[in-house]
């Protein structure tokens, strides 16, 4: 390269630029990318993922989607106008292996398949998934029959989700919440909490697994230590997402220290 000299006035005359070549590879995520529609208002998601798709060759891009802080069934269908808003923010050309719609309470209030028709007009041909269709799939591949459910929500979407799971046979036998409807406070609720909120609800005799719902609630790293206590598998809304994400992108690797729905090569991942 040139350097630059300086005139007699003390300006510098502009460096001369060279011109470098270069080659490419296939990029960041050259096993798989995946799409991830992160609600505004989440404080959790971002950060769970990192961990829980930490793969060679993986990686996760983002979308942020309008919402509104307090869930409730009326605040949880306006996100139905948004979604086509976030999902047209995901490129195309990135050439995403999967695409994930990250709200549990939302999926059950407006829709699994509408969410699914929604990214499918953005996205055709691109199999999209939330954490609503995740836990079922992850708690049908762990065997799970009887459910202890976790959630933060009023008892009116409380009610909504656990007609879901009825709705597909999986019975949900004992039901815990933390009463909380502003999703600022839900990303704060402490680790501790989560915890003893999942053996309480899955201690019971009645229930041989449990699935913690909200992707806001801190909840992937504490479900060793809740299936170590329970002896029972444990999911959740992030850890669930993750998981059914990279299966659907043919990713069918096992992570260390996540739980048994990713220690194990599970059949009917999908």
């Amino acid at each position: 390269m040139t350097e630059g000299h300086a005139a007699k006035d003390g300006t510098h005359d502009r460096t001369r630029i060279e011109r470098l070549s270069f080659t490419t590879d296939s990029g960041a995520g050259d096993r798989a990318r995946l799409g991830l529609l992160v609600l505004e208002s989440d404080q959790t998601m971002e950060s769970e993922f990192r961990t829980l798709t930490d793969l060679p060759g993986v990686s996760v891009y983002h979308a942020r989607l309008a919402n509104e802080v307090t869930v409730t069934p009326d605040t949880l269908a306006k996100m139905e106008r948004e979604l086509p808003v976030a999902a047209g923010l995901l490129p195309n050309y990135l050439g995403l292996k999967a695409i994930g719609y990250g709200c549990t309470s939302g999926a059950t209030i407006i829709g699994e398949d509408r969410v699914a028709e929604i990214i499918a007009k953005a996205h055709p041909d691109i199999p999209s998934t939330n954490p609503l269709t995740a836990a079922k799939a992850a708690i049908t591949a762990l065997g799970v029959k009887r459910l202890g459910l976790l959630t933060p929500y009023s008892p009116d979407v409380t009610d909504a989700m656990q007609s879901r799971f009825d709705a597909v046979g999986i019975s949900v036998q004992v039901v815990g919440s933390f009463y909380e409807e502003s999703d600022l406070i839900v990303g704060r609720i402490d680790s501790d909490s989560i915890l003893q909120g999942a053996i309480s609800v899955g201690s019971s005799d009645n229930v041989d697994g449990v699935f913690i719902s909200c992707t806001s609630l801190r909840a992937a790293t504490i479900i060793p230590a809740a299936e170590r206590a329970l002896n029972k598998p444990v999911t959740a809304s992030n850890h669930a997402l993750a998981w059914h994400l990279l299966r659907l992108a043919g990713i069918p690797d096992t992570l260390r220290g996540a739980g048994c729905l990713f220690e194990e090569q599970l059949s009917n991942a999908v």
